[in-house]
């Protein structure tokens, strides 16, 4: 579909501002508008037509290395963390 076979109508910059979901679901439906400021025509809205990828995507990123790499050990607890939180909340009850 080219610019000029669809159907154009009148919008004016106030009602792109008050109904842009409107006019974006529209437009993406094919619709075109002509968009005017005071009543003169400024500019025109169409749809795009899809332009096809140019990446090609072979694999998805993997991630390596950040602290997984590093190899640290990590200690245990010696106390829950439910059990520290409770002791700082004490004061609050």
């Amino acid at each position: 579909m080219g610019i000029d076979e669809s159907p154009t109508e009148s919008l004016s910059q106030r009602e792109l501002r008050n109904e842009s979901g409107r006019v974006l679901r529209e437009v993406s439906e094919g619709h075109s508008f002509i968009l005017t400021n005071r009543g003169v025509p400024v500019g025109r809205i169409v749809p795009l037509d899809a332009p096809a990828s140019a990446l090609n995507i072979a694999r998805p990123a993997r991630r390596e290395g950040g602290w997984a790499s590093l190899g640290i050990d990590r200690k245990a607890a010696q106390r829950r963390l439910s059990e520290i939180l409770d002791e700082l909340r004490e004061d609050r009850l």
